[in-house]
């Protein structure tokens, strides 16, 4: 729904179901959009290959992530497509997770560093103090950068840090 109200509308939706049991069709099948397309997968655990899933099917030339425990307020593609340029391959932006208990709701915000060059370097440093700069559902990334690394390894080991190896390899 939160991508359904953006108001930048020049979007497609590719679903990755890896045989979820919460009725994802079905509430899928309630939007009547022919920008959502709706895939099933067997990843095994392996998140990555449902990313790149989605990575191949997607026709536009911009690949952004939304898993299904997130949402984006209503303005994040337009801010983000506001800021790209010929000279701009990958954007972030922060994140605020909302954790929300029966006892009380927390929100924290995420703040992803500004990257200095060398990226590959600061990506390396800045880890092992402030860990992952790069959050997975704040990140737009042009398909071809996806293509010319070979897409998200799907190395069992790397479950978990996944997004993380990417952006290394993008910088690199």
């Amino acid at each position: 729904k939160s991508v359904l109200d953006q108001t930048y509308e020049n979007w497609e939706i590719i679903i990755i179901d890896n045989h979820s049991t919460d009725r994802t069709v079905e509430v899928i099948n309630k939007f009547d959009d022919a920008r959502i397309k709706y895939l099933t997968i067997i990843n095994n655990g392996i998140l990555a290959k449902s990313r790149n899933l989605g990575i191949k099917t997607a026709k536009g030339e911009w690949i952004a992530f939304l898993d299904s425990d997130d949402w984006w307020t209503e303005d994040k593609l337009e801010t983000c497509f506001n800021e790209i340029n010929e000279s701009v391959d990958l954007i972030y932006h922060d994140l605020e997770v909302i954790n929300k208990s029966k006892s009380f709701l927390r929100k924290k915000k995420y703040k992803g560093r500004q990257l200095k060059k060398p990226i590959l370097i600061d990506l390396l440093i800045g880890a092992i103090t402030d860990g992952n700069a790069i959050g997975q559902s704040s990140v737009l990334v042009r398909k071809n950068l996806f293509i010319k690394i070979g897409g998200i390894n799907e190395n069992i080991n790397l479950v978990g840090s996944e997004d993380y190896n990417t952006w290394l390899r993008i910088a690199q």
